[in-house]
Formats: C-alpha cells, structure tokens, sequence
C-alpha cells in the first residue's frame, strides 16, 4: 500500500510541476492543437466513474495550457456501452473508459486486468500492477488491439449483492434468479443459480417485480442512488470482485503520435484520477453504509456462510483450470497474479489484517 501511495504522490507532484511549468511558460492559453475525444461506457452524469474521466480531461487541458482537450461522450450518445474497445481499436475515438473484464468474449486474457474472484485486494493489484508485471502483461494483451490500457480507478472490493431473502444454505442458491454477470456469473451458475444480465436501468424495477430474486451492482458508493436497499432485506458482503479496476484505453497510434510532452501529460492525468477514484469510492461506500445502517433499519448485513464460501472457491478453481487450458497467455497472466498475491498477502497479513483483527475486537 506504501508503494501505491508513493506512486499517487509522485504522480501529484508530478501534475503541480506541470501545471507550474505551463503557467510560467505560457501567459495566455493557447489554441488547442490536439482535439481528442473520449467514449465511456457510462451514461452522462454518471457518478464516481463519469466524474473521474472528467477530471482526467480537465486535468490534460490545463496542464497542457489548452494545447490539449479531450471531448467526453457518454453511452448516451454514442448508443454503444459495450462498443469502445472497437472504437477505440478501430480510430473512431482516440480514448475510451470501461472495464477490462467487459471484452471476456474477444479476449479471455484481458479479464484478469479488471479482477478476479478470490484475487487481490486494490492495494496489491495496484502494487503488481506497477511493480509486479502487471502492466507489462497488459501492454502484450492490448497491443493485439491497437491499444494501450491504462488503470482507470477503482471501486475497491465490491459487496456480494442484494438478496430478498436470506441465503443459509447452498440449496438456498439452487434456482435463484440473479444478475451477476461475467465470471462470476458462470461461477455462482455452477451452484445452480439462473444467472441473467439486465442493463442498469431496469435493475431496480427487475427486483422489485421478482423478475429476479437478488443482483449484485457495486457497494454503498453508488448502491443507494439505485434504490435497491428499499427492496431487498439482505445484503451480502463480497466474494467476486476484491478490486475492480477500470481501464483507460488509448488507440496506439494516436498516442504515439502525441508529442512526448503531451503523452507524460496524458499518462500522468490518467494515473492521478484512477487513484483518485479509489479514495472517492472508499469515501462514498463509507458514508453510503452509515446511510443504510442509519435509515434503512430493514437492511441486514451478512456474510455467506463457510460452506457456501468453500463452494465458491471450488467452482471458481474449477473453472479457471478450465480456462487456463485453454489459454497460454491466460494462464500466464493468472501465474503472476496467483505469484504476486501469495507474497503480498503475507504483508497484508501482518500489516493491516493484523491491525484491524486487534482494533476491531469487540
């Protein structure tokens, strides 16, 4: 953790120094020569991930002194939420923001870059990330694709879902209908879960109607601007997503077409508002928990029990073999994950479990 808080400072250092350089060198800002533009997958006004793109933008803008700008275009307008990777890849949009794990189908090696069930924690992935290989791994998978992926924030370990009713045993699990997609879908579908996938906007009304028993959406952060806590009962701590980062995606060519200023700009922007968003997300989970425990008495915290939890890891470690024998660059991107967590766990042990097991005693 000490490293990736060393990398955010530096990196803030960094942004002042560039900001000082500009203002000193330029009175007047200049004429932008560099129009960009940028597709999410998020719709406009989009908290927390939106606002992070925002920040990224205004932050290249004014650290290049309007030599740069980057237009942002929700899915609201380019009608393709799950599209940016080929747009990105394909020179329609120079930059895109999503979630690594969102191109499974086109590439399973690039999964892994988002999170994995039973994987790190955002400070080890962001250790190995910059320290461990991790973007070094990335930059092989992307470079099929015309693209270079960058962190794009964190939302820190997501919580297991909202349940309307109370999960005691694994035959409680057996023909419950969830939204839970990815990876994780196909791990809790080998339990005898009906999952499905239902966009964002419908997931409120889905729950509400029965049309599905319980869904997973992120944590407190952005949980109680969807309502579901006046639904369900039940709310589980998390198991599949330890650390989701999204991504960055920028078209090769483009960026190494930038002049060397502007690309240190744009690399340095984009570093400080993915971390930045981890602390945002920390921040409004912790403030959005003490909401539900203050006003939503109904809403009952738990965590799935053991033999649910062994479960879980089992079909989990079953279908990663599955998918590692299937793929070379998969499993080698898994190897170093599994390598790096299993040395950095140690140290997590020891510092801040250890801390928080003495501190949280009752």
């Amino acid at each position: 953790m000490l490293k990736s808080l060393s990398r955010f400072l530096v990196c803030t250092l960094v942004a002042c120094a560039l900001l000082l350089a500009s203002g000193t060198t330029h009175k007047a800002e200049a004429a932008a020569k560099y129009r960009w533009k940028l597709a999410q997958t998020w719709g406009s006004g989009f908290p927390i991930f939106g606002d992070a793109v925002i920040k990224m933008a205004d932050m290249v803008k004014t650290m290049s002194n309007g030599e740069m700008e980057i237009r942002i275009d929700s899915s609201n307008k380019h009608k393709s939420p799950f599209g940016i990777l080929d747009m990105v890849k394909e020179g329609q949009y120079e930059m895109g923001h999503s979630a690594s794990y969102y191109w499974k189908g086109k590439d399973i090696s690039t999964m892994p870059f988002t999170t994995m069930p039973f994987g790190m924690i955002a400070p080890e992935q962001y250790a190995w990330f910059y320290y461990g290989g991790g973007m070094d791994l990335m930059k092989e998978v992307y470079a099929k694709q015309g693209i270079y992926s960058f962190p794009g924030g964190n939302t820190g370990n997501q919580m297991g879902g909202w349940f309307r009713k109370e999960i005691k045993t694994l035959d409680d699990l057996k023909g419950l209908k969830m939204r839970i997609p990815g990876f994780a879908g196909e791990v809790v579908s080998k339990l005898g879960v009906s999952v499905t996938n239902i966009a964002p906007g419908e997931l409120y009304t889905a729950l509400d109607r029965g049309t599905i028993d319980a869904l997973e959406w992120v944590g407190p952060s952005l949980d109680l601007k969807m309502g579901f806590e006046k639904i369900a009962d039940y709310y589980y701590t998390g198991w599949h997503e330890p650390a989701t980062e999204l991504q960055f995606m920028v078209n090769k060519e483009k960026f190494d077409s930038l002049p060397p200023h502007l690309q240190k700009i744009l690399t340095v922007a984009m570093e400080f508002s993915a971390y930045d968003m981890y602390a945002r997300s920390y921040h409004e989970s912790a403030v959005g928990l003490a909401s539900i425990e203050k006003d939503y008495p109904n809403v009952k915290i738990r965590t799935f029990p053991k033999p649910i939890i062994a479960a879980l890891k089992k079909a989990n470690k079953e279908l990663l073999a599955e998918y590692e024998a299937k793929s070379p660059e998969f499993k080698k991107i898994m190897e170093s994950q599994k390598a790096y967590m299993k040395m950095a766990r140690r140290w997590t042990e020891i510092s801040d479990y250890a801390y928080l097991k003495d501190n949280l005693e009752k």
